[in-house]
């Protein structure tokens, strides 16, 4: 197994303040990280804050901080924060996030989506190391901002990255890549842009049960609401799914939504989210590990076991 086997928090079934047990028991069962992300449910930052005293020793980051929805001091003061609760044990992971999420959703302008997360990059790295920051950027200014208080440990940064341009700046500046939503072969393609070594994160959808079929009709929508989004859609081009996945797109932009479910195939479900019997989904979750991903952090989806019982069955 790999060294690191990540888990994501809070889980699908319940809130943060029902997770406080299960977020506990990952250190005994084997896992050596929690991961949080921030789309329309729980903040980035919470979850790890609690999970920092509830799964002590645990690797504790971010999939991801959209760079956008915080100005680059608050986004410094949250970081530096959760690096003084877990010095040494936080990783903050930022990106881009989408046009939804960025302007619909909090009413802010999502343009130049890799000069902006290169730009933050290097403002967090001076500003988390205690320096005093004025510098204009190509796609914002700051002047004057200075911790208040400085982690003694910097956490690590790492980048959303999905084609090429953004892995390289993920591999040269940053330390680290997080990707999603691909499948174990994919991870050779990525891996190549990066480098041996440069980390290599990705979160996987995993569902323990032996119903594909019904799996398959909760991951067609899992899967048409990301690959839809125009990030997601270029990424999957580039790894050659193109014109497999052209009918879904026809169909998406046409508004028939049924239609776009109909038109992804089974066998883009089954590359994409891991499902089987637990022992069948462990061992496909090594698939991506003995291709090249360092970290894998899994998101258990309900179905035929209960959430807590799939956490455990998962461990390695």
């Amino acid at each position: 197994m790999t060294q690191n086997w990540g888990m994501t928090i809070p889980f699908f079934d319940r809130s943060l303040a029902e997770s406080k047990e299960l977020i506990a028991e990952l250190p005994g069962l084997g896992y050596t990280d929690v991961w949080s992300a921030e789309v329309n449910g729980a903040d980035a930052f919470v979850p790890l804050a609690m999970a920092a005293e509830w799964a002590q020793g645990v690797r504790l980051g971010t999939a991801i901080v959209p760079v956008f929805t915080r100005g680059p001091g608050l986004l410094a003061m949250s970081a530096a924060t959760l690096a003084d609760l877990a010095p040494g044990r936080f990783v903050l992971g930022i990106g881009s996030s989408s046009p939804a999420i960025v302007q619909r959703w909090n009413a802010a302008e999502f343009g130049r989506p890799y000069a902006r997360t290169r730009d933050t990059l290097r403002f967090l790295r001076k500003a988390l190391a205690g320096e005093k920051v004025s510098e204009q950027y190509e796609t914002f200014g700051v002047k004057g901002f200075k911790l208040e208080r400085a982690p003694k440990v910097a956490p690590k940064i790492v980048l959303a990255a999905l084609r090429p341009r953004m892995l390289h700046l993920a591999a040269s500046e940053a330390d680290g890549a997080i990707t999603n939503w691909l499948s174990p072969e994919d991870v050779r393609q990525v891996r190549a842009e990066v480098g041996p070594s440069t980390e290599l994160i990705a979160r996987i959808f995993v569902c323990v049960s032996e119903d594909s079929d019904r799996v398959r009709e909760m991951g067609r929508w899992m899967l048409a609401s990301y690959l839809t989004v125009p990030a997601y859609a270029a990424f999957h081009d580039w790894l050659g799914r193109a014109e497999v996945l052209r009918p879904m797109h026809e169909a998406w932009a046409a508004g028939d939504r049924q239609a776009a479910l109909k038109a992804i195939p089974d066998e883009v479900v089954d590359a994409l989210i891991v499902h089987g019997d637990a022992a069948t989904c462990r061992a496909r979750v090594q698939e991506y590990v003995d291709n090249g991903l360092d970290t894998p952090i899994l998101a258990p989806v309900p179905a035929d076991l209960p959430v807590p019982d799939a956490v455990r069955a998962l461990a390695r």
